[in-house]
């Protein structure tokens, strides 16, 4: 009998075994820590200079979940400011000032003053403040991010049902419904009168801008506006992602948040209009929040304003050029809404 052939004596290598201390999502720079200790996330919960810090539940077991209310604010909008953030109960929101008049110790009078956390830089605004302060690991804890305007009032807006809606109908991005007597300055957000609670698109047959039954995205459907949104934490981690370093007034970026629905646009995206806020519309950057005493204070105020002006259209083309050449350069990235949102009846 033929002996068998080396090569079918030949032993199977025996298969390596898993490396269980390979760095498998460990955190970059914490390589070199143990894994226990590693905390990759943070919150802005105030701590007690005494006690025992052992003390705190866990939020699955009693502790209230939370959601954060950020807010570019100047000392001429505090009253507004006050009666805004007292809706929102401290049992259940964070609140984060940025002072851009740099004014801190006025707003110390305030009931909840000192439970919010004060950041103070002189002529930013809301989205420089966002990028600098929201990473998305410092909000992580939170359900929700509230990025508003200051000039909102509240008489019609409860923010415990809002989220209640926003849980409902599953809404990643949105935002409350527009008094029509505010400031509107598109139709999708005023709110609609014979609404079931949320709407997710609006229609307009004639003139210029027309929206059909068949559009599909921006400023038609899956869109909200810049003054007041509202992000799931899913929703947030990517928005932050996109706000750019430099370009300080986001424009642009409000048709693009549909892709950090976390799915479908046009379904993830909404206008509450079963809580509604109202618009004033005031201007506030370029004069750093100061009264304008004299009319030579006024007219430079005025000139900063159309300086505000020029640089957001600047950045609009400029975010859309960036985009462009991202979206060119990526072989790895599939566009989910390749074709512009449509127009056409």
């Amino acid at each position: 009998m033929r002996p068998p052939a080396t090569s079918e004596l030949r032993a199977e290598p025996a298969a390596e075994e898993p490396d269980i201390c390979e760095n498998k999502c460990r955190p970059a720079g914490s390589e070199a820590l143990p894994r226990g200790i590693v905390q990759d996330k943070s919150n802005f919960e105030m701590e007690s200079l005494g006690g025992n810090p052992e003390r705190k539940e866990k939020k699955g077991n009693g502790r209230h979940s939370k959601s954060l209310l950020a807010i570019p604010v100047g000392i001429k909008q505090k009253a507004i400011v006050d009666k805004l953030v007292s809706k929102f109960p401290d049992t259940n929101f964070i609140v984060m000032l940025f002072h851009y008049d740099g004014e801190v110790d006025g707003w110390r009078d305030l009931e909840w003053s000192g439970r919010a956390i004060h950041v103070g830089v002189r002529d930013q605004t809301k989205w420089w403040f966002a990028k600098r302060f929201l990473h998305p690991d410092l909000v992580a804890e939170y359900d929700y991010v509230f990025l508003w305007d200051e000039d909102i009032e509240v008489d019609s807006f409860d923010p415990l049902r809002y989220l209640r809606v926003v849980r409902e109908e599953r809404l990643e991005i949105s935002q409350p419904a527009l008094d029509r007597r505010s400031q509107i300055h598109h139709r999708l957000t005023a709110r609609a009168a014979r609404s079931g609670g949320v709407h997710r698109r609006y229609y307009k047959t004639s003139g210029h801008g027309r929206c059909y039954g068949n559009s599909t995205g921006p400023p038609c459907a899956g869109w909200v506006e810049m003054m007041v949104p509202v992000f799931s934490r899913a929703a947030w981690r990517c928005a932050w992602h996109m706000i750019q370093n430099d370009l300080i007034y986001a424009w642009g970026m409000d048709y693009k948040l549909g892709y950090c629905a976390q799915g479908d646009r046009s379904r993830n995206v909404g206008v509450v209009d079963s809580q509604y806020v109202l618009h004033r519309g005031i201007p506030t950057l370029g004069d750093g929040g100061k009264a304008t005493a004299t009319a030579a204070a006024s007219a430079l105020g005025t000139a900063d304003r159309l300086a505000v002006r020029q640089r957001s259209y600047t950045e609009l083309q400029l975010f859309n050029r960036r985009w462009k050449k991202a979206v060119a350069e990526d072989g790895c990235w599939t566009d989910p809404y390749p074709n512009p949102a449509t127009t056409t009846g």
